[in-house]
């Protein structure tokens, strides 16, 4: 692991994979960090040279200012790739680095080359539906203050992250995450300690809940339009048996991006297609970077 200061007082951890001259940075989701690319950073071929970045508030990067948005972690990789003098690369981002990396590339149009949504979230954000009674039904939050008080996502995992409560969090995992494939035993158990690292749940799922770059009202906010910015070829990657993006999710991501956008979807892949069929990710994200399209 290397880190590097920010200007704006975070510390950025990131693992650097030697390789050729094509860049890549890899941009993890939820509930995860860099040590989740492992697999990648393993066994993808080594004319790319590689770069996974901790986000503000995961694995070892610090978290000394609250999130608010996903562009406050975009505004993080804009000054992460500045300090290290990353240019022209691409970006893979995966769940909620999806929206990291879409946001990055709208913003900051000079520096990727291409861009690859992984199991990403819709340009509509992803909807938080929680209670705040046993007794309650379901519905989407409109405050991070309740987001903070949820009985079903918020307050279980919290708990389960400071009780070091392994058992519950590889049975979450194996309903939603690991509905194929699990991780070999050793591995499993370190991502498990790597989950316990964040230290933004709420604040993470606020900024899902409240993201809308597209030109549709998302049932919380407008949209922005900022869409329209991301002038890059995107590759969109979603797997038929995942049960956190849901195909109607990744149908509003395709439409947003129009022409732009080419989706494939990824056989027999739950949500990480990383455990469940590597060689196959592998092999699309590879085409598509060594495609012709530039």
């Amino acid at each position: 692991m290397k880190e590097v200061q920010l200007t704006n007082g975070e510390t950025i951890a990131y693992r650097e994979r030697e390789g050729g001259e094509k860049k890549i940075l890899l941009i993890h989701g939820n509930m995860t960090s860099s040590k989740h690319w492992d697999l990648v950073l393993d066994h993808m071929a080594e004319e790319f040279k590689l770069y996974a970045m901790d986000l503000r508030g995961f694995g070892k990067s610090s978290y000394y200012n609250l999130i608010t948005s996903i562009k406050d972690f975009s505004d993080d990789v804009k000054l992460f790739v500045d300090e290290i003098g990353l240019r022209d690369f691409a970006i893979v981002g995966w769940s909620t680095g999806g929206a990291v990396a879409m946001q990055f590339a709208a913003d900051y149009p000079d520096y990727c080359n291409k861009l690859i949504l992984l199991a990403s979230e819709s340009t509509r954000g992803y909807p938080f539906d929680g209670k705040l009674a046993e007794n309650d039904e379901p519905r989407r939050f409109e405050r991070y203050e309740d987001i903070k008080k949820d009985l079903i996502r918020t307050i279980p995992v919290q708990a389960a992250y400071d009780a070091n409560n392994v058992e519950l969090l590889k049975l979450i995992w194996n309903a939603v995450i690991y509905t194929k494939n699990q991780p070999a035993q050793e591995a499993y158990d370190e991502y498990v300690q790597d989950m316990r690292t964040q230290r933004n749940l709420a604040e993470v799922h606020h900024s899902n809940n409240t993201f809308n770059i597209s030109h549709h009202h998302n049932g919380l906010v407008e949209g922005n339009g900022l869409v329209d910015r991301i002038n890059v070829p995107v590759l969109v990657l979603r797997g038929d048996r995942d049960f956190v993006i849901t195909a109607e999710m990744t149908r509003e991501l395709v439409a947003d991006l129009g022409e732009k956008a080419k989706f494939v979807e990824l056989k027999d892949c739950g949500h990480s297609p990383l455990v469940d069929d590597l060689p196959q990710l592998l092999t699309e994200v590879t085409d598509f970077l060594n495609s012709g399209v530039s």
